[in-house]
């Protein structure tokens, strides 16, 4: 496959993350032993993003009290739920995003407890926060992140007596990469055909749903708008009716994220639209891979991870189409804003 090294994805994050597990539930066994009131899941641009699927995961699995914020928006809000016990939890590639950062050093002063993914060490971010758990290696960072939402949100549901089978579920992500690097391998002539189709396509309309949003809205914004610089729009399933839809046409691009869990109905529901109109329908759907050894019950939670690695395919063959490095940039840190 282009781009892409199996046994160094298997090494990162199917081995090497996973030796992370008991630092993160050291750490949220800690934080859960002390006490908190509720739980903060923020972030900046992707890293908000990654934080959708968890507050949707918090919100629909336990009663904890869970908020996704951006991070320079909850500096000025004055967010009323924001205390000494809140546990915030932090995440960044490069430990040194401007407005993470500045929002890991807010909740500190506000006497939270600051948890943080970072990729690399000794960075502001790794050097502010209370609990900082790193990430083998930049690459493949994101993945890694995943797979270290997954162990630290259910551990906080686990704790919080809504999420007895904790300890089958954090065996079986171990058999998780694997069956992503599986699914990638089948997936990959249908990305590089994708790509190939739209090399030319200068916008898109992207729908997603429930714990698939957050990689939905990521996607639109970080990897077509920010690293190819093609026109595109997020839209959630349940809202599309109520506007977008009347933006369709023959040759507009639809792209449909289906995942398992509840909201699955309402990208069907799109589903049944788009194939009306468009002939440029595109559905990457999780459940049509297999992951074996995961459990009925956990897929819908783990399609987060497997729906990113598969839209990273179609992304390596839209670089080659159109010969935009993903790393090309023009202003994103290039400039004072």
């Amino acid at each position: 496959m282009l781009k892409f090294d199996r046994d160094l994805f298997l090494k990162i994050v199917g081995k090497e993350s996973l030796e992370k597990r008991g630092e993160i539930e050291r750490a949220v066994d800690e934080v859960s032993a002390n006490g908190f009131k509720n739980i903060f899941l923020i972030g900046s641009g992707g890293t908000v993003a990654m934080m959708y699927p968890f507050e949707y995961i918090l919100k629909s699995n336990s009663s904890l009290e869970v908020h996704a914020v951006i991070a320079a928006e909850l500096m000025v809000m004055n967010h009323r739920h924001l205390s000494k016990d809140s546990v915030c939890i932090f995440a960044s590639v490069t430990g040194t995003t401007q407005e993470t950062v500045a929002a890991a050093q807010y909740c500190k002063d506000k006497g939270a407890t600051t948890i943080g993914f970072v990729a690399k060490p000794d960075t502001p971010l790794a050097q502010t926060v209370d609990h900082c758990i790193l990430a083998p290696d930049e690459k493949h960072s994101f993945d890694t992140f995943f797979v270290y939402l997954q162990l630290l949100t259910f551990r906080f549901i686990h704790n919080h007596d809504e999420f007895p089978q904790y300890a089958q579920f954090a065996e079986q992500i171990a058999n998780l990469p694997e069956g992503i690097v599986q699914a990638m391998e089948a997936f990959d002539s249908q990305a590089e055909q994708f790509a190939i189709k739209h090399k030319d396509t200068d916008y898109h309309m992207l729908v997603g749903a429930g714990n698939l949003w957050g990689n939905t809205y990521s996607y639109a914004m970080c990897i077509l708008e920010e690293m190819q610089w093609i026109k595109s729009k997020s839209i959630h399933a349940a809202e599309f009716f109520h506007g977008t839809l009347e933006l369709v046409e023959e040759d507009t691009s639809v792209i449909l994220f289906k995942g398992e869990d509840e909201t699955r109905t309402l990208v069907d529901r799109v589903e049944r639209f788009a194939e009306t109109i468009t002939k440029e329908l595109f559905i990457l759907d999780t459940k049509d891979y297999e992951l074996e050894g995961i459990s009925e019950e956990f897929r819908k939670h783990l399609a987060i991870n497997l729906n990113w690695a598969l839209t990273g395919r179609i992304s390596v063959y839209l670089e080659r189409e159109r010969n935009h490095p993903l790393e090309l940039r023009r202003y994103y840190r290039k400039m004072a804003y």
